[in-house]
């Protein structure tokens, strides 16, 4: 996760540098590139374009937005294939003052897949696709349930990814000839615990609990209830239910729907688990002896490096191009020493806190320091 969390941190202290250019006209390329598209069409679309570029009335807009279109062919010529999640090129001439302009050349592998290709040319980069997936930061287990089928799958930002559909064998309750309505309804309950095994066994095969913020489970009626209370999963898979939700549907449609059902706890969650780890982190900031805290660069590092941090929390509002340098550092310090690293947004009283009281950084020690 430590590695995950410092990705996450460069990848929104990027966007913010990138939000800040502007043009003095529209001559700044935004160009995603999806993974499956291939680099000679890219090429020959680039080539199209420098071609229509020189239509622009404007000499210096020309020149620069020619400049940016031949920067970017430059670059491609180093891939064979776009990157596993594709790539996004930033190019053009942005203002420094003064009448005057500096190339930015900034290529991003973001941490999803590109979903469309996309070309604009215009007076500020296009970042709008990149903003959205900056809010990704865990994944959460999904499973929608009745008893004549089930679905497991799983969130990651706005993407559902479907890992698994299973139908049951369990009888309807309509009975059948020659058979009495009492046994015919205990095979029917023998059929469906056999159901709720199964797909019990499926979630722990599709499912690490290590790797899953929460589980959120669905489905019509009392059946997804009754898997749940019955305590079917894993123990490690049941402590991590969030909440149980009522939806129409179980295949793919009813994971959709279980994540809409699901959407304001889902947004409360992150925040929720700031709150708590800030106010235990106060809590060991107000004890007069034997706190298991500390703040600040020197004694953060000092206390990673002896190995007696649990908790690491540096504050999203880092961001000077100093601590940048002092954050990935302290990553890979909880790194070695087997920290969790927290990165602590300033949505929260308590996350504006640690920005503004603590300079940002501070740590939960596994035991005291003299």
């Amino acid at each position: 996760m430590t590695g995950e969390s410092l990705a996450r941190y460069e990848f929104s202290q990027q966007l913010e540098r990138l939000g800040q250019f502007s043009g003095r006209a529209t001559e700044l390329i935004s160009l995603y590139v999806p993974p499956e598209r291939k680099i000679h069409e890219v090429v020959a679309y680039l080539r199209n374009e420098a071609s229509q570029s020189a239509n622009i009335k404007s000499k210096s807009t020309r020149k620069n937005v020619s400049a940016a279109i031949e920067s970017i062919m430059s670059r491609l010529k180093a891939f064979k294939s776009p990157p596993e999640n594709g790539m996004i090129f930033f190019v053009g001439h942005v203002s420094k003052g003064a009448n005057q302009t500096v190339m930015v050349q900034e290529i991003v592998e973001p941490p999803e897949p590109v979903g469309a290709f996309l070309y604009r040319c215009d007076n500020r980069f296009f970042l709008g696709p990149l903003e959205q997936l900056q809010e990704i930061k865990e994944q959460y287990a999904l499973l929608v349930i009745d008893r004549s089928e089930a679905t497991l799958g799983m969130l990651r930002g706005s993407r559902i990814k479907v890992l698994k559909h299973m139908f049951s064998q369990v009888p309807s309750k309509h009975g059948k000839g020659g058979q009495s309505r009492r046994r015919f309804e205990r095979l029917i309950e023998e059929a469906a615990h056999e159901w709720y095994k199964r797909v019990a066994g499926s979630a722990e095969d599709c499912f690490d609990p290590r790797e899953i913020e929460a589980l959120l489970i669905g489905g019509p009626g009392a059946t997804k209830d009754f898997f749940i209370t019955k305590e079917y999963l894993h123990y490690e898979l049941r402590d991590k239910i969030l909440d149980s939700f009522d939806t129409g549907y179980t295949e793919e449609a009813g994971l959709r729907e279980l994540v809409t059902n699901a959407s304001g706890r889902l947004q409360e969650v992150q925040l929720v688990q700031e709150k708590v780890l800030m106010e235990r982190f106060m809590k060991e900031v107000m004890t007069s002896r034997g706190g298991l805290a500390t703040y600040g660069e020197a004694q953060v590092r000092d206390a990673l490096q002896r190995g007696a941090v649990d908790q690491l929390l540096i504050s999203e509002g880092l961001e000077s191009d100093n601590e940048k340098g002092l954050v990935k550092e302290m990553v890979e310090l909880a790194e070695n020493s087997r920290s969790t690293v927290n990165l602590i947004s300033t949505d929260t009283e308590e996350g504006a806190g640690l920005l503004n009281a603590f300079g940002g950084l501070a740590a939960i020690l596994r035991y005291p320091l003299n």
